[in-house]
Parts: structure tokens; sequence; C-alpha cells
């Protein structure tokens, strides 16, 4: 079995893979701060609750935007699976898809290894949208090279900017609206009408440049937590795909054991 860790800005995401599938998952919150003993305490116990045994990983394999989480992680691997875990987008779980940007090496792992997942799950010109604590938008072409994007605020982030800096607005949850009108009649409504429709139509406005910009029809996949809400309430996307940075991982993970 493999185990895919995907460690992101918000949270660290645990995955057991058996073939391309996903046999188990689980999240918890990023701290760079967090030892591999802390790590193993968490793990080694959800693992026996799944009746999945320590000795049946044999492969690990890491992406991380977080570098200073990365230390932690490989003592998790090392000091209790006895494994040296494979790193997205070095040796033989390299991405081997052409990175074409002035400068590769400034592209997240996250976002590679979507690009790689991307292009072997949708055939063709992709536009990758990504629900993160930022939202990123990146296009990738039908030979599968990775061709530039756009970084935005995550909702959350805007949400916590606009509440964080006025004095009277209260903090709402995040959620479709019940009513289809834009003209909200309250504070809260008016905010969250604000948040979501706006958000909403940042979308629809940057990918509707995205595809005109890329010449060619263009599927939009849509990735991360929030992936679903907009889903509902819009038909921005073509399809969403909830696991597929980890999916990305079992890809790489996948290919290194056949080289």
């Amino acid at each position: 079995m493999l185990l895919a860790i995907d460690a992101g800005n918000t949270n660290v995401v645990f995955a057991i893979y058996e073939g391309r599938a996903i046999k188990a998952r689980w999240r918890i919150a990023t701290d760079p701060r967090r030892t591999g003993d802390e790590y193993a305490v968490w793990l080694l116990q959800l693992l026996e609750i799944r009746g999945v045994e320590r000795k049946a990983i044999t492969q690990i394999i890491v992406s991380t935007v977080v570098p200073r989480a990365m230390h932690n992680i490989e003592m998790l691997a090392k000091n209790y699976f006895g494994i040296d875990p494979m790193i997205a987008g070095e040796g033989a779980a390299s991405y081997h898809i052409d990175i074409d940007v002035p400068e590769p090496r400034s592209l997240g792992a996250d976002r590679a290894v979507n690009a790689v997942a991307g292009h072997a799950k949708y055939p063709g010109d992709i536009i990758i949208v990504d629900f993160g604590t930022a939202t990123t938008l990146d296009a990738i072409d039908f030979n599968g090279a990775y061709k530039g994007g756009i970084i935005a605020p995550g909702i959350n982030l805007s949400l916590d900017a606009l509440v964080g800096n006025t004095a009277k607005l209260p903090r709402i949850a995040i959620e479709v609206p019940a009513s289809t009108s834009v003209i909200g009649t309250n504070t809260e409504d008016q905010m969250l009408i604000g948040v979501f429709w706006g958000y909403v139509a940042m979308m629809e406005g940057l990918i509707a440049r995205m595809r005109a910009e890329i010449g060619r029809p263009a599927k939009v996949i849509a990735t991360g937590g929030l992936a679903v809400l907009f889903d509902e309430a819009s038909d921005i996307f073509d399809a969403v795909d909830s696991d597929l940075t980890l999916d990305g991982l079992a890809i790489l993970a996948e290919r290194a054991i056949l080289k």
C-alpha cells in the first residue's frame, strides 16, 4: 500500500492507496512545529482503527508547500515505517511534465501534482481550479504541459480580511445563499452575497479570459474543499475532483515503481 501525504498551508492530508483506489484518508491542521512522533501517535491510531497494519505500507510519497513541515514528515516515514519517502518533483518521483514558465522551480508542488493528475485523468486542454488557502487557476495544455495560471486570495482569506478590518461586520459561514437575489436586505445576507456571488463572478470572468487566451476548448476541473459548494450553485465546472492532488501523488509513486 501507498501512503500519500499532501501538506498544504491549512491542512496535511494523509491517504492510503491500494493501487489507484483510496482506502482511507485523514486530515490534520498544518503545524510546522508538529514532530514526527506527534504525527505517529495520531496516524498509527487511525491506521489501527481502519485495520491497516503498519507493515502493509510499502511506499510513502510527500508533496508540500510548507518546507518547514517536510523534515518532521520525513522523520515520521523513516522512524515509524522504515521508509525513505519519495518527494514529489524529485528523483524517481519527478513530474516529467513540461513546466512552460520562465521560472519552473517557482511552481508549487501541489499545482505541479495537480497538473500531472489532471492530464492523466482528463485528456485535452484543461483549467484546474484549486480551492485552498489561496485559490489557483492553472492552464495545462493537451500535451500535459503546464502553461501558467492565476493566484487569487482564497474565499476564507477574503472573508477574514473583511471581518478583521471592519468594526461591526460579523463572522458568517460560507454557504450557498438561500435566495438567488443579489440584493440583500440585512447585513449578513449582503456579506454572503458579496463573498459568495462575488467569488463566482470572479471565477467566471477569469475562466472566460483563460479560455479565450488558450484558444481551444478547455475543460474546467475543480478541486479543494469548497469546490462542491460552488458546483452546487453554478455551472462553471465540467468536473469536480476532490482527490486530484492525492491521485497525482499516487500516479507519481506508480511511475516510480515502473522505472
